[in-house]
């Protein structure tokens, strides 16, 4: 598969993901705390940046940028690699906080490159605020090359439960994240909640999956569950809707999501 640096090519922005949901119960399964770290004026600025899309903007007030930085802990100088990176969205945002001393590895299979991403995702990289992203177009079984190792953290927003229906070797992909991060790197995973009980099954028709199911692949890995958020919850949701962008609608971004950073011991 191919490594590649950004050209140029100009295009709009798509976002694969959306949100997720809290219903009764969801607070069992040996959970952590909730550690909603504020974000610092550094982190605010960035999300206040004027240089950002009206597109992105809009996607704001449903996923909460600057809360999202602060949890994964992006900063200057940092070595960070987005899985499912889609149209940018989150990409962008990572490549502002780390600033021109970090890298922003942004990874994508070529099944959502041809059906969903690649005239965004080109755009995305054709901006000079991205010009320490580094193209990686993979498959999600094997997503970072060789060479790409000691990360500080992958992160990986609304798209675990995609990997589900993709038929994705979850396992051989969780590992090759673990090889990937240096130790006590985080793997950072924001996914839309499922129904109880329904485990995977709605990865494809809602785009959802239960948190204990993400809790148990990735801790088969080696990973160890470091902290959770709560800054995407919402215990309204009924989970009985499409968190699909495309068929979400006005409820974009009003899903019960689940935060968790998993660490490399």
């Amino acid at each position: 598969m191919r490594i590649l640096r950004p050209i140029t090519l100009a295009a709009a922005l798509v976002m694969l993901g959306g949100a997720g949901c809290a219903l009764p119960g969801a607070a069992s399964h040996g959970r952590r705390a909730a550690t909603d770290a504020a974000p610092s004026a550094e982190l605010r600025a960035i999300v206040d940046a004027p240089d950002r899309s009206a597109d992105d903007r809009a996607l704001d007030g449903g996923r909460h940028p600057a809360e999202l930085l602060a949890f994964i802990g992006a900063g200057p100088g940092m070595r960070i690699a987005e899985l499912g990176a889609g149209g940018g969205y989150t990409t962008e945002l990572l490549a502002r906080a780390v600033g021109p001393t970090g890298t922003v590895y942004g990874q994508n299979s070529r099944f959502i490159l041809e059906r969903f991403a690649e005239k965004p995702w080109s755009a995305r990289l054709a901006k000079p605020v991205t010009r320490n992203v580094v193209r990686v177009d993979r498959p999600f079984d094997d997503p970072l090359p060789p060479e790409v190792h000691d990360l500080d953290a992958v992160v990986m927003v609304l798209f675990y439960h995609d990997t589900v229906w993709m038929g994705v070797d979850r396992d051989a992909m969780s590992r090759a994240v673990f090889r990937a991060l240096k130790p006590g790197g985080t793997f950072v995973i924001v996914d839309h909640s499922g129904t109880p009980g329904s485990d995977a099954r709605e990865t494809q028709t809602l785009h959802r999956i239960e948190e204990h199911v993400v809790r148990d692949e990735v801790s088969r890995a080696g990973f160890r569950l470091a902290r959770e958020a709560a800054f995407l919850r919402n215990p309204e949701d009924t989970r009985d809707w499409s968190a699909s962008p495309s068929a979400a609608g006005a409820r974009r971004g009003t899903t019960d999501r689940f935060v968790l950073a998993f660490v490399k011991p």
